[in-house]
Parts: C-alpha cells; structure tokens; sequence
C-alpha cells in the first residue's frame, strides 16, 4: 500500500490569494525560555491564518449568488460575526471513498498546462478513458500547476492566468453528482490573464447550485509523476464551526 500526500507544506511566504488573511507562524516558547526542576523545557508556537491559505476546503457557505447559499438559503439570515450557522465547514463530513485523478496535462502530452487554459468537459470526458465516475466520487483535475507553487508569483497568475477547470467541465461533474472535487491552484478554476479573481462562475456552479465542495491548491504531480488514476481519497477538514473553509491534508491511498 501506498500513501500520496496531497497537501502543500505551509509556511510562511507561500503563494495564495491576496483576498485572505496570510498564513503566520511563529515560535513563541524557545527551549530554554522556561526550565522544569528536572531538566525539561517546552517549546511551542502559534498560528494564524486565513481558512484559504495552503491546501483547503471550501464550505457551501463560502460562495452566495444573489444573496443566496446552496439550497436557497439567504446567506444574511445564517451569518454573523461568529460565521455561519449553516453550511459552514463544520458540516462537511469527513470523506473516505473512491478518487479518481483526471490528469488533463498528460492528456495533451505536458507535464503543466499553459497559464490561463480552460479545461473543458471534453477533457474531462477525455481524460476519463475507460474510468467511470460515480455518484458521490471524489475528482481531482490535473494542470500540473502545482510543480509552481515554488514560483510565487507564476504560481498565482495575475497577469498570465492560471489553468484550471471551466464552465462546462463544471456542468460535467455536477451532471455525474461528484460529492467533492480538486485542483492544483488556489482558485481551482481557469483564471484568464489579467483578470484576477473578479470573476469565479465555477464556484457559483459548484458551490451554490451543485453543493459539491471545492479542495484547492492541491500537491498532485506526485499522482501525475506515478500515473496513478484511481484510489482511495481521505479528506477531512478541521472541524471549525461556522467557517467558510479550512486547511486539509488529502490523502490518497493506493492499494
């Protein structure tokens, strides 16, 4: 058996998107700051940071339209300061279960998919071959953006764009009622060049009409490099009440 870890390492200076909170770390306890009577010290630490810093999830309660969370609820009446009384990140049950990886870059012979390109139901379809997706799998889009998490600034695309899943590719995994998917940028969806984050209809289309989650930023070369295709997906967010989204490490599993 073996075990692909799909998280980003987090640290401090790690590309993400400007509309959060920034991750911080910090030692705040040294070794030798306090001594116990025989000899032993602790050292410890504190974090904080955004919900949508690093590899996370997305709550329904993250996205609304028109005033309107997933299942017509009206997004006003569930939030306050302490975050939302429905459709938080709390809600969303911890996921063991079938996981399909659609590696869209090998699909066009490259390693990462050029900045802005939209992938398109019928790469997915494509991509597929002879897998099925079931009601309620898992489904991870492959770019091969995350081999640019290194490269701040390319990474996050401000003026190239970024690769990612389009509007009908969306439509496509609502259609075969996935339970979650995930992709290799902090976005998820294909970010044209210079246009930043003004526009997001995936989210719409996933978060608020189908109710499937979101996983962003995910570390998928490793599945990409070992052509690994189907396996068993851990995901299981912190259990953070109210929230809009938390930090994950998904597992994959491979018999």
């Amino acid at each position: 058996m073996k075990v692909f870890d799909l998280a980003q390492p987090m640290r401090r200076g790690m590309p993400q998107s400007p509309n959060h909170p920034a991750y911080t770390h910090a030692l705040v306890r040294r070794h030798g700051d306090m001594v116990r009577p025989g000899g032993g010290s602790a050292a410890n630490d504190i974090l904080v940071t955004g919900t949508h810093v690093g590899t996370h999830v997305d709550a329904l309660a993250h996205v609304s339209q028109d005033g309107l969370l997933h299942g017509g609820i009206v997004a006003a009446d569930v939030q306050s300061d302490a975050g939302f009384a429905r459709l938080g990140i709390d809600e969303f049950p911890p996921f063991v279960g079938r996981g399909v990886f659609l590696d869209v870059a090998a699909l066009h012979g490259v390693e990462v998919l050029p900045p802005g390109y939209e992938v398109t139901a019928s790469d997915l379809s494509a991509a597929c071959g002879d897998l099925a997706i079931n009601p309620g799998d898992a489904v991870l889009v492959g770019t091969g953006w995350s081999r640019r998490f290194g490269d701040g600034a390319l990474f996050l695309g401000t003026e190239t764009g970024v690769p990612g899943v389009g509007e009908s590719a969306a439509h496509w995994l609502a259609e075969r009622g996935v339970a979650v998917t995930g992709g290799e940028s902090i976005a998820y969806e294909r970010i044209a060049p210079g246009a930043g984050h003004t526009s997001l209809p995936v989210h719409r289309i996933l978060l608020v009409e189908a109710g499937i989650n979101i996983v962003e930023t995910m570390l998928l070369s490793e599945l990409a490099d070992a052509g690994v295709t189907e396996f068993q997906f851990i995901l299981a967010p912190l259990r953070l009440v109210g929230a809009t989204g938390s930090p994950v490490r998904p597992l994959a599993v491979v018999a």
